[in-house]
């Protein structure tokens, strides 16, 4: 390690004694070829002298003391063949210029040859030495490698990925991977190898050859594919059981160091085949650049995220409003690391707690208002059903009339699916927060608008990572219900459209996202358990819980009397603002109010007090009674048309 460390220090130095060595005894060479005699010492030792100055200028020039011998590619030994010519033909120029000659036109000529030769042989044979040296550290954990089972790799993909891949096997995962082949579409590619590993067939193959070759783990190592593309390879590799990876795209492989670090297990999002969504940023930078902008909830999954893509727009300031001080610093610090120079105000506060908005509001005179704070979990809110109504409803409640009162130019509410012919507190909370935005919206300058999705990917409480948990744990995964569906989206899609909504807003709309086909949940603890490499209700179980409080079957994103409306954008619709007078609203709210006073947490009298707020609540045996039968008679009349058929 001494030694590597010594090399490493002096390498420059190093490098320049080994060219300036090579160029002496490259001219002693071609004299002994040529039977050449030195009879003046001096004019040899002048010309030599000018050979190596002559030599090192080039190498300057062409940059080569700067690369690493260890990176170095086909075109870099082609620069020092042009270096010994280009330098073979100086120093006959300078020669004849000065009468020097004494070394002759051959003499150079052949020196010139032996140098580039030179050249090229040491540095390929010192790219091998140093990585070698530089991979002792692997070859030193070998007994690691050593004791475990080499696995049988199959990559998809035949481009640049893989080849990466197979450069990082070869030089130091060989005790670790047995790479068994490649997958390509293109058939052009079949049969061809690439650094010995031969293309052995398509996509329909994978199942095969998975069998034929005994694999054990599969790469995606494709990075320009579509999404719907990616998702049938990923479905293909599913059903072979086999643990299957994902390479990234190339930004991400950057970012990681390499195509080795890179990759990752395939995730939920992977399966959801939906093609990256466009967005017109042109738009939202026009409506967020220069102002000061607020975000409440700023800790949470939505709400950080929402920081995240608004700070790319260049505020003015970005005021992050939080009560769980944990997240709101951990979201301050990497918006911090990422963009230094950017004013980022990080305030702990409750938007139960008026004066603290107000005092919030006055400082920091936000412009635009995204409020992304509220109690979302469905079971906690119907045993806690008052704490919903002072958070969601009345936090609400509170920023919208700051943001009239300090003059905010629009406010956006991150509304939720569960709004929609709610079955629960929680949903009915949040359609009371629409209707306090759309009736606030009729009497204020401020424009008031919300955005309505379904459930994200990866957020705080999401089933996910309680999916995930459960396999690592060995099983069961539970789910409360073998037909319930929910409609998914990723956190950085949900709130891209969120930010490109709102440049469509004029004041009182629910901007509804198109979340694509509803997935259900069963079919997704499947995925899950056959991604992680296990097979379902063989290696880890699944266990049907049974529905829990408040929990429908299915959600919906419209309520059938609002009617639905395109936008601009092909994922985002409208609803029609429905006809609401805030002194009217203020009247079933005062009632609410009294419940907040007098603490009463009587479950069944907050609900029929919600009941006559949001005349769409409905009590979740209903409706799932309701769906089970409409889902039993679809079935049985498809399987009549079947058997009609």
């Amino acid at each position: 390690m001494k030694f590597i460390n010594f090399c490493k220090k002096y390498r420059h130095s190093a490098l320049i004694f080994i060219d300036i060595a090579i160029i002496i005894s490259s001219y002693l060479a071609s004299m002994l070829f040529l039977n050449y005699k030195i009879d003046n010492i001096i004019k040899f030792v002048q010309e030599i002298a000018m050979a190596i100055l002559i030599y090192q200028v080039f190498l300057n020039i062409f940059q080569m003391y700067r690369d690493l011998i260890r990176y170095e590619i086909g075109k870099d030994y082609i620069k020092y063949m042009c270096i010994g010519l280009i330098s073979t033909i100086a120093m006959m120029a300078i020669s004849s210029a000065l009468n020097f000659e004494y070394l002759g036109i051959r003499i150079n000529i052949l020196s010139g040859i032996f140098i580039s030769g030179a050249f090229v042989l040491y540095r390929l044979a010192g790219r091998s030495i140093v990585s070698r040296m530089t991979n002792m550290k692997n070859l030193n954990l070998k007994t690691e490698q050593e004791n475990c089972k080499q696995e049988n790799l199959l990559i998809i993909g035949a481009g640049m990925g893989a080849k990466e891949i197979i450069l990082t096997v070869n030089s130091a995962m060989k005790k670790k991977y047995n790479i068994v082949g490649m997958i390509d579409d293109n058939i052009n590619k079949l049969n061809k190898n690439i650094l010995g590993i031969q293309v052995i067939g398509t996509r329909y193959d994978i199942p095969e050859i998975v069998k034929e070759k005994n694999v054990n783990i599969i790469f995606l190592a494709i990075d320009n594919i579509t999404q719907r593309s990616r998702k049938n390879i990923i479905e293909i590799c599913q059903t072979t059981g086999v643990r299957t990876r994902v390479l990234p795209s190339t930004e991400e492989m950057i970012k990681k160091g390499g195509v080795m670090n890179s990759l990752r297990d395939v995730e939920i999002e992977d399966l959801l085949g939906r093609d990256p969504i466009k967005l017109d940023n042109k738009n939202i930078t026009e409506l967020i650049k220069g102002r000061s902008v607020l975000v409440t909830g700023g800790g949470g999954s939505i709400g950080s995220e929402l920081c995240r893509q608004i700070i790319k727009y260049n505020p003015s300031k970005l005021v992050i409003f939080d009560i769980y001080e944990n997240n709101l610093y951990d979201i301050q610090m990497e918006l911090k690391s990422h963009y230094p120079k950017a004013r980022i105000e990080a305030i702990v506060g409750s938007v139960r707690d008026k004066e603290r908005l107000n005092s919030v509001f006055k400082e920091y005179e936000p412009k635009l208002v995204f409020h992304a704070a509220a109690h979302k979990h469905v079971p906690l809110m119907e045993n806690s059903p008052l704490e919903a109504i002072k958070n969601n409803i009345f936090g609400t409640y509170n920023v919208a009339n700051c943001a009239d009162e300090f003059h905010a130019e629009r406010f956006v509410l991150i509304s939720t699916d569960k709004a929609v012919n709610p079955t629960n507190i929680m949903g009915a909370s949040k359609r009371v927060c629409e209707m306090i935005i759309q009736a606030k919206n009729k009497e204020s300058k401020t424009e008031y608008s919300a955005v309505r999705f379904g459930n994200v990917l990866g957020s705080n409480g999401s089933v996910i990572p309680l999916f995930k948990k459960q396999i690592a744990e060995g099983g069961p995964v539970t789910v409360t219900h073998k037909d319930i569906t929910r409609f998914f989206m990723t956190i950085p899609e949900a709130v891209g459209l969120i930010l490109q909504a709102i440049t469509y807003a004029e004041g009182g709309e629910i901007f509804v996202l198109d979340m694509g086909k509803p997935v259900r949940i069963y079919d997704l603890a499947v995925s899950l358990i056959k991604l992680s490499g296990y097979e379902p209700e063989v290696d880890i179980p699944i266990e049907f819980t049974g529905l829990r409080e408040g929990e429908k079957l299915y959600e919906e994103l419209l309520m059938a009397e609002e009617g639905l409306t395109a936008t601009k954008h092909n994922k985002i619709f409208v609803t029609k603002p429905m006809n609401l007078e805030m002194k009217e609203l203020e009247e079933k709210l005062d009632n609410l109010r009294d419940l907040e006073d007098n603490e009463i947490t009587n479950k069944e009298i907050i609900k029929n007090e919600m009941k006559q707020i949001v005349t769409t609540y409905k009590d979740p045996e209903e409706v799932n009674k309701k769906e089970e039968k409409e889902e039993v008679t679809l079935k049985r009349n498809k399987t009549e048309a079947v058997v009609a058929s």
